[in-house]
């Protein structure tokens, strides 16, 4: 497939598919949620199973507007509408999962319930953000920003396999990847460094296929190769980074968030790891990021 270098080409791209994924969405009574399924149906890129209170759900126009393309899946309470979209999800009744207003915590908790959940035993839950920052001629994507702490060796690799899994549906056939510290230099002090050099190697021996592992690097040797040419660093990866791996969820979460406000960066961002995609906006997100993460996670089903 073409190389998908925005979010216009993204839905431009769906567009072209003879496929729309169900969503499964919690409690969609917001503004923000509504708008952005609202311009996904119009875009044709998926349908939508609007889960919690059906008068509720009513008020916002949806049902009525895309009578063809949207379901109500009633439920009393957020706990319920959450436990419903998972098990939708779980039943194969619906391809995307995402969060209306209701409380991070009560979806995670369905999708991470160990009798009903949708995370199976040893899979990783793990987050993807991809952004589209003002003069930049690509997406970056990078990890991870909303879930884990201090990710381990193990969690790392499993992290970096769901997150090329991504990167390869936008055509990105050999992933540059870019393991970010402060600087260059490994010191046993910060583990994550000497956990980059293992990955390495990982790499060099084909455990993430056709793929170029680069680091320790600093966020600005990974996307400016001026700064790596004055630093004298040598990697296929400087300069032309498509996946940045942070240390720790500071440091990415720091990073998401003055793109966004400082840079004006376009958003979008989904869970990995579950059986499907889940789509879990902050408060704050804009309609537009939550419509760039559904069609993060439309992309993703293909």
């Amino acid at each position: 497939m073409s190389l998908i270098t925005s979010f216009k080409e993204l839905t431009e791209h769906l567009a072209t598919l003879n496929h729309q994924p169900r969503v499964a969405v919690v409690c969609p009574y917001d503004e923000g949620t509504c708008g952005a399924v609202a311009d996904a149906l119009s875009d044709g890129f998926i349908r939508a199973i609007l889960v919690g209170d059906k008068s509720m759900i009513e008020a916002t126009g949806l049902p009525a507007r895309f009578p063809s393309l949207v379901e109500i899946e009633e439920a009393s309470t957020p706990a319920e509408a959450a436990a419903a979209g998972v098990r939708l999800a779980r039943e194969k009744k619906a391809d995307i999962l995402m969060k209306g207003l209701v409380g991070t915590d009560v979806l995670l908790h369905a999708v991470l319930n160990k009798e009903q959940g949708i995370l199976d035993r040893g899979n990783l839950l793990t987050h993807i953000t991809v952004s589209h920052v003002p003069g930049m001629n690509r997406l970056l994507f990078y990890s991870d920003v909303a879930v884990i702490p201090y990710p381990t060796l193990e969690q790392r690799v499993k992290m970096i396999h769901l997150d090329l899994g991504v990167l390869r549906r936008f055509g990105i056939e050999r992933p540059k990847v870019a393991l970010i510290h402060f600087t260059e230099k490994v010191n046993p002090k910060f583990p994550n460094s000497v956990d980059y050099v293992e990955l390495i190697k990982l790499a060099e021996n084909g455990e993430f296929g056709d793929a170029v592992l680069g680091g320790p690097m600093d966020v600005k040797t990974a996307c400016d190769l001026h700064s790596a040419q004055v630093k004298g660093i040598e990697s296929e990866v400087c300069g032309a980074a498509d996946l940045l791996i942070f240390p720790n969820i500071e440091s990415g979460n720091t990073f998401y968030k003055t793109l966004s406000y400082f840079a004006k960066a376009r958003m979008a961002g989904m869970l990995l790891g579950p059986d499907v995609p889940v789509v879990l906006p902050s408060r704050s997100d804009s309609a537009d990021s939550k419509y760039n993460s559904l069609a993060l996670a439309a992309l993703a089903c293909h």
